[in-house]
């Protein structure tokens, strides 16, 4: 996986809980994913050693990890059809 060098000298070392294998599987199968304005790349997974949604932001090659983070207020919208 590639990886910014933001990603391996400040996110990493803030949030040394991280797991790699986290970020992966957020960019691969992504529960929900949106595109910034500046092209950046959101991707979210539930993870439940987290118990909350993990945000993985890459380059717009989608492939290159710039952040990553617990996102607390992180809901999918979800439609109630009556």
């Amino acid at each position: 996986m590639k990886t910014t060098r933001y990603f391996e000298e400040q996110v990493l070392r803030k949030r040394p809980y991280l797991k790699m294998e986290w970020c992966e599987q957020a960019i691969r199968k992504p529960e929900f994913h949106e595109v910034q304005p500046d092209g950046r790349i959101r991707h979210w997974i539930y993870v439940p050693d987290l118990g909350k949604y993990l945000r993985v932001v890459t380059l717009e090659d989608g492939r290159t990890i710039h952040n990553a983070f617990p996102d607390r207020n992180f809901k999918i919208a979800t439609t109630k059809e009556e």
